[in-house]
């Protein structure tokens, strides 16, 4: 199984620090939607592992969050593609749960419901949280440089991450190279 693994706000839609909060304020980043598309025809399973503390704090419901998700596998399929399994950790920062990234709980449900193993596995973000999460399994930090991902790219990275434009350069990169894990 070929499985790439995306963190949501950032890299696939644009972000905000006042939180994405309705369906409308979910506004794809121009090209990943497409990119998705292209990975998954290509025979990639994409999954996707988002911190959502929007929720714990009350800034909008599961129902929403359900709607926004919708709205990202209805646009990937209206391109020819699908959208594996999204995961998402719905608490504050400061609640200690196993999920929040930059722990690794997202990605080991992921693994668990494809039966795969994580390391070597690429796991794009944008933030330093996501790099940590995917250093603490071995699989492979992909930077990409829209949402946060232009200041995390200042400053020490993890060794071997990778870095890129945009999630669309990231899909021609593994759709057009041996680069792919």
């Amino acid at each position: 199984m070929k499985l790439i693994i995306l963190d949501r706000d950032g890299v696939i839609n644009q972000d905000s620090d006042a939180y994405i909060k309705t369906v409308e304020e979910w506004i794809p980043i121009p090209g990943s939607i497409e990119a998705i598309a292209r990975l998954s025809q290509a025979g990639w399973t994409v999954a996707v592992a988002t911190n959502q503390s929007g929720i714990a704090r009350g800034y909008y419901s599961l129902a929403t969050l359900d709607a926004m998700h919708a709205r990202l596998r209805e646009r990937v399929a209206e391109e020819g593609g699908e959208v594996g399994l999204i995961v998402y950790c719905p608490h504050g920062p400061d609640e200690g749960c196993d999920c929040r990234k930059p722990k690794a709980g997202m990605l080991h449900t992921i693994a668990r419901h494809y039966g795969v193993a994580l390391p070597g596995l690429w796991f794009v973000g944008d933030s330093r949280s996501d790099l940590a999460a995917a250093v603490t399994v071995n699989a492979q930090p992909i930077l990409v440089k829209t949402g946060k991902g232009t200041q995390t790219a200042v400053g020490t990275l993890p060794p071997g991450t990778l870095q890129f434009d945009d999630l669309a350069a990231v899909a021609r990169a593994l759709l057009n190279s041996n680069t792919a894990p």
